[in-house]
């Protein structure tokens, strides 16, 4: 049984790392293909996850640079060529919501192979976002839908998919932190950073609403301002965010602040333990809501939606709106210890790879 599995962000990469170990205890007989797309390709976006994760991709596609539909198209040309030398896979597997993800599942469609879908049936009903429509998509176009919340069942279910080809699988994401748990205990970045536990906060911001516009800029250095009177704060920051600081004259405000710390963004042990280890969690971000669930860390995204509502739902995650009063009286909570404490959603156990696979052993 041969199964391709198609990555190509950071994202991807973790939900991906325990595939080919579980897909050797269930059935010798399971193949899998590692299948890097290249859409995340400097080494500090894709090849030190790779090392840590002893990850070697089978195939590079190597794709370039461009625009979504030059990188999509590329995708699809470079997986038919993939396939005319080595042959269709019994399965693509395609994780995540990115646009390899429905690059990949488009590719599956046109060439009759079977597709399932990592994370199927997310939705956050905001087609502001790219990534909803590549779920959408995605869905459009599966045959094994694998879940990782009931969220994603009911959504399936009302958009009239075949409910037994769903499957409540968990988190696979949740797979790797468990995998590597003695790693991330591991590392130094606490010393590096010359950080105590408790003692910092961790802020993760990137997406176009936040960064891409200088009013909503203004209004995160005014966040960043009133949460360092109290705390270092660690944000790895993001190469447009940086761009978007110098284009609005803003960097020095950034640069100036001695209790902010900026870092290129962080190998995934490195991060994982600031996740761990931190005093709460400022984001814009969508995994990280996951992982400080599982965690139990407070955590206040500033969204107006969320693709992962049973992390706010049972977790330890709250959405807000950008409004600085709002996100302050939350910190309050999290400080005076009235915040909800969250629990780890149903089999978010670190199991979820094995469960994908078994049901793949008995389907195809």
């Amino acid at each position: 049984m041969n199964i391709y599995i198609l990555i190509g962000t950071r994202p991807n990469f973790i939900k991906v790392t325990q595939f080919k170990n579980c897909a050797a205890k269930i059935n010798p007989a399971i193949k899998i293909s590692i299948i890097h797309t290249g859409q995340h390709y400097d080494e500090k976006m894709a090849d030190i996850f790779f090392k840590q994760f002893n990850l070697i991709p089978d195939y590079y596609l190597n794709i370039a640079p461009g625009s979504a539909n030059k990188q999509i198209a590329e995708i699809m040309a470079k997986l038919e060529d993939l396939v005319i030398e080595k042959g269709k896979p019994d399965l693509l597997l395609v994780p995540g919501d990115v646009n390899s993800t429905m690059a990949g599942a488009l590719f599956a469609n046109k060439s009759a192979i079977k597709l399932g879908h990592i994370e199927a049936g997310l939705r956050s009903f905001d087609r502001t976002m790219p990534e909803e429509f590549n779920r959408l998509v995605t869905d459009e176009l599966t045959d094994l839908f694998f879940i990782t919340e009931p969220s994603g069942q009911q959504h399936l279910i009302n958009e009239k998919r075949d409910a037994s080809k769903i499957y409540f699988v968990g988190n696979t994401m949740i797979d790797t932190m468990v995998a590597y748990e003695k790693e991330i205990e591991s590392s130094n970045v606490l010393k590096e950073l010359g950080i105590n536990s408790d003692k910092f906060v961790l802020m993760t911001m990137h997406r176009p609403a936040t960064v891409d516009d200088k009013t909503e800029f203004e209004k995160l250095i005014q966040l960043i301002d009133h949460v360092s009177i109290r705390y270092k704060v660690v944000f790895p920051i993001h190469p447009r965010t940086v761009k978007n600081a110098k284009d609005f004259g803003l960097h020095d405000r950034i640069r100036n602040n001695k209790n902010l710390i900026c870092t290129e963004p962080l190998d995934y042990f490195a991060f994982q333990k600031l996740v761990k280890n931190c005093s709460f969690i400022l984001t814009d971000s969508g995994g990280i809501q996951e992982e400080s669930t599982f965690r139990q860390k407070p955590c206040l995204t500033l969204r107006k939606n969320t693709e992962r509502p049973i992390t706010v739902t049972d977790g330890s995650n709250t959405l807000l709106s950008f409004d600085i009063d709002m996100v302050k009286s939350y910190i309050a909570k999290i400080e005076d210890g009235s915040y909800k404490k969250g629990k780890i959603p149903a089999m978010w156990d670190g199991k979820a790879t094995e469960r994908i696979l078994n049901v793949i052993n008995n389907k195809l």
